[in-house]
Parts: structure tokens; C-alpha cells; sequence
């Protein structure tokens, strides 16, 4: 097939002079206004670097060289394995890839939407729905595991997703004392991934312009071990960042850069993945939401890293939802097709409902036929001579068919996008199977796939040795070991 005629949509949000209009606005705040950053060893990297300037209250202003170094610093792709140590995709310069999880409270029930506290047994079920839905490349850490002691729980998560699956991982654990127990649990089981990472933590400062000290302290400890990490922003447009899309661009794009600048200092070549979630606030209900806006902006987040040639990670469209219903499925739609379109790199979070609280199996089994669909689309079509088929439709001839056509039978199965989900019904048979409703088909689709859905083979034994590492942990503020000698900081 000849790429050179291949149909395919374009889009874009910036011209090439509102990218350095984007980072011109950056750069003036991270050298006027500066980032505060609270742990001191952090601040004794800054501190050895030329380019900084330390002022009062521990705020630290970064000149345009240095942000400019670390750009060129930072590598452009990103190779991310699976468990078993096999190449599975490479961030930077592909495709828009797909996760599913939110780190949610409550877990929805698929077929009643009735809302729970999320358990362990939650975990290993959604874990499983993930893993069994091809459309998501990676399975982030679904909820918080709430049937075990907060000592404990974050590792039991951890555990059950390693043991379910054996795809690409996005670790967010919320007990910031148990982080490093959570990688060393990785570690006890998978071996040393540091060289094919399928492990990849998820960090985030505090909007606007803190690089706090438990999200920066667990930057250091991932880069000793020499893993990739994804460092992305959550702003709330009227609350934490300004309330235009152009005001919370610049400053979330420029809490990147300061990211950025501290993981190239601390190591030089480390890989970073950034990106943002740009929300809006909602002041009567004090929560954050998805507006068509933050979609522009994720947008533009996407094309400013392109320019950067950094790994991207954006918005997934979810939340918005009460469960799978016209609500949720106008914003991935609206998400997943510009996502899929667009210089969108990693999409992580999908699949949560009532502003990513709970995690409902039912919405992510509908948003992966969307992921599909808008895949599907983004793809585009051949034009060669071969796919047109010339020579069939002279045979063909006015009034002819192509039911036999060898192109029709060469190209039948792959011609159109086919649901796993819902059959396509003819209203006759609607009629006969007495109206269902396509939200069923869904919801009994997920119930069926968290039944039925085998776990990896060594499942049992990676339980059984994870239960033992966790029983062994003393779980203390200083964590389980620092590696942290392999960073130069210079």
C-alpha cells in the first residue's frame, strides 16, 4: 500500500507561531514567577545548576536556556513492554494509545449501576475487564483498594494488577509511604523492568506552580531505577488555573517545563511522558469537570510536546457519565476521535463516571467500541488502483452486484467495524427479541467478561508471592530502600 495516497483526516488546533506564542508565555512564568518547591533535595539539585535563581519562600525561577537544555535533553519516544518483557508500543511516535482506570472510590455495578466502596476483589475483576478488551493498550490503577488497611492497600492493588493481566501498567499509588514498597513488590515478582519497562508511575504537582515534595521525592526514587515516568498536571480553569483556555495553557504548559527541567537535572536522559487533564470548576457543586475546552486544550498540550518532541499523555473524556449513558458518551466520542486524530500520545484514564469518583465496567466496555470506532476513522483508507478495483466494476457493469467480486471477498471480514458488543438488528428482529436496549447489551457484556475472563497463567503464583512480600513490610516514612544514589544531580 502506497502511504502517499492514503485518505486520511487531518486536524489540528495551533499554527506553527501560536506553539512559540504558547511556549514564549511559559517561559515568562517560570522566569517572573517561578515555581515553589518544598523538598530540600530538590531544591539542592536546582540549587547546582546554572540557569537557576532560588528566591524567598523556596521559589525557583528557571531561565529560558535551561528550560530550552532540558527539551533537547529528554528523549523522544518511549519503548513500553508487557509483563513478559515483549515490545508492545512506543510512545512519541505512535499512534493515540488507550488505558483504562482512575484510581475511583466506588466501584458501579455493571448490570445495576449501584454504587460500592471499591475492594480488592473489584480490582481483580476490573483488571481482568481490561485485560480482556484489546481497544486498551494499558490498564492504570483502577480505584482504591478500601477492604484493607491503608497501610496495606495500595500494595494488594499493585498485586492484583501485575497478577491479572500482562499489559503495560500506569501506577498511581495514593499512600505516598508505601510507593517505593509498591516498585519493589514489581521487582520481587517480575524481576529487575528497568530496562523494558511495562511499569510506569504517574505523578502529579499541585496546580498552579508547586512541585510538592511527596510527588517530587517519588520522581527521584523512579528515576534511580532508571523507569519512565509520566509527569502530568490537573488544573481546574476558574479555580487553579485561569478561567480562559488560553491562561490555563500557558501555566499548565509551563508547570511541564519545570517538571521537566528537574527529572533532565536530577538524570540527564530520563524519559518523561507530560501532559495535562484541564478541567473546569464547578462552584456550586465545588467538583471538577470535562467542558469541549479542556478537550482544545488537551489538544493543544498534545501538539505543544510534538513540537518539544516529548512523549505526550492526555485527557481520557471520562467522568462526565452517571453510568453508560448519553452523557458519557458525548464526551468520548468527542474525546477518543480527536484523541485518535490528533498528536495525542498515552490516554490512560477511561472508564470512570460521576467526575471519576466510581469506575464503572459497563462505561469502559462502551468506550473501547468508541476507541474503535474513532481508531477506525483515524486510520483513513487506501486510494491505490488495487482497492478501487477498476476492473470490478467494469465487470460489474450499470445494474451489477458485488457480492461475488474478488475484492469483496478478499477484503469482507476487515470492511467495516464490527462491535463485539451489540449485534446490528434488523427492526424485525428488534421486534422479536422484544425492544432491547443497547445499554443492556453493554452492561451484560462487561458482567460476562469479569466472569469468564482467565487471568495469565502464572496468576496464582504471583498472588501467592506477592501476599508473602506484603505480610514481610514494615511500612515506615522513609519507605523500603533509596536507590537514589544513581542520580547525579548536576
Amino acid at each position: 500500500m502506497n502511504t502517499a495516497r492514503l485518505v486520511k483526516p487531518q486536524f489540528s488546533v495551533l499554527t506553527k507561531d501560536q506553539v512559540e506564542q504558547v511556549h514564549d508565555y511559559s517561559l515568562n512564568i517560570l522566569a517572573s514567577t517561578g515555581v515553589k518547591v518544598d523538598s530540600k533535595r530538590v531544591l539542592e539539585i536546582f540549587s547546582r545548576s546554572k540557569g537557576v535563581t532560588i528566591g524567598e519562600d523556596h521559589r525557583v525561577f528557571l531561565e529560558r536556556e535551561l528550560v530550552e537544555w532540558a527539551i533537547q535533553a529528554t528523549p523522544p519516544a518511549v519503548d513500553v513492554f508487557d509483563r513478559r518483557g515483549d515490545f508492545a508500543f512506543r510512545l512519541g511516535e505512535d499512534r493515540a494509545r488507550f488505558g483504562m482506570g482512575v484510581t475511583t472510590l466506588f466501584f458501579q455495578d455493571a448490570l445495576t449501576d449501584e454504587l460500592s466502596a471499591f475492594t480488592r476483589q473489584h480490582m481483580m475483576l476490573s483488571v481482568r475487564l481490561g485485560d480482556a478488551l484489546p481497544q486498551y493498550d494499558v490498564i492504570s490503577t483502577i480505584g482504591i483498594i478500601q477492604d484493607y488497611p491503608p497501610e496495606k492497600a495500595d500494595l494488594y492493588a499493585v498485586l492484583e494488577m501485575a497478577a491479572n493481566t500482562t499489559k503495560p501498567l500506569v501506577v498511581l499509588i495514593s499512600n505516598e509511604k508505601l510507593f517505593t514498597h509498591g516498585l519493589d513488590l514489581l521487582e520481587t515478582l517480575c524481576g529487575d523492568f528497568g530496562s523494558r519497562p511495562f511499569v510506569i508511575p504517574y505523578f502529579n504537582p499541585i496546580t498552579p506552580l508547586v512541585l510538592n515534595e511527596a510527588t517530587t521525592e517519588k520522581m527521584l526514587e523512579t528515576i534511580g531505577r532508571g523507569l519512565p515516568l509520566i509527569f502530568s498536571n490537573y488544573g481546574m480553569a476558574g479555580m487553579s488555573t485561569p478561567i480562559t483556555a488560553a491562561g490555563t495553557l500557558a501555566l499548565l504548559n509551563a508547570e511541564l517545563l519545570a517538571g521537566l527541567v528537574l527529572t533532565q537535572l536530577a538524570r540527564q536522559g530520563t524519559q518523561v511522558i507530560l501532559g495535562s487533564l484541564p478541567a473546569f470548576f464547578e462552584m456550586k457543586t465545588m467538583e471538577g469537570f470535562f467542558d469541549p475546552h479542556s478537550i482544545l486544550v488537551d489538544l493543544a498540550c498534545a501538539e505543544m510536546m510534538a513540537h518539544y518532541h516529548i512523549p505526550h499523555m492526555g485527557t481520557s473524556g471520562s467522568g462526565a457519565g452517571w453510568g453508560p449513558d448519553l452523557l458519557a458518551s458525548g464526551m468520548f466520542w468527542m474525546n477518543h476521535l480527536t484523541s485518535a486524530m490528533d498528536k495525542v500520545g498515552l490516554v490512560p484514564f477511561v472508564g470512570s463516571t460521576f467526575s471519576s469518583k466510581a469506575f464503572s465496567p459497563a462505561v469502559a466496555v462502551y468506550a473501547h467500541d468508541v476507541i474503535g470506532m474513532a481508531r477506525r476513522f483515524a486510520a483513513g483508507f487506501p486510494l491505490d488502483a488495487e482497492w478501487v478495483g477498476l476492473e470490478e466494476i467494469a465487470m460489474a457493469g450499470p445494474g451489477g452486484n458485488f457480492l461475488t467480486a474478488d475484492l469483496t471477498l478478499k477484503r469482507y471480514r476487515d470492511a467495516y467495524y464490527t462491535s463485539t458488543v451489540t449485534p446490528r438488528l434488523t427492526l424485525e428482529r428488534w421486534k422479536e427479541l422484544r425492544q432491547p436496549k443497547v445499554g443492556q447489551y453493554v452492561r451484560e457484556y462487561a458482567q460476562r467478561l469479569m466472569a469468564e475472563h482467565h487471568p495469565p497463567d502464572d496468576h496464582d503464583e504471583l498472588i501467592g508471592r506477592g501476599e508473602e512480600f506484603i505480610r514481610k513490610q514494615r511500612v515506615e516514612s522513609g519507605g523500603s530502600r533509596r536507590r537514589h544514589s544513581k542520580i547525579t544531580g548536576g
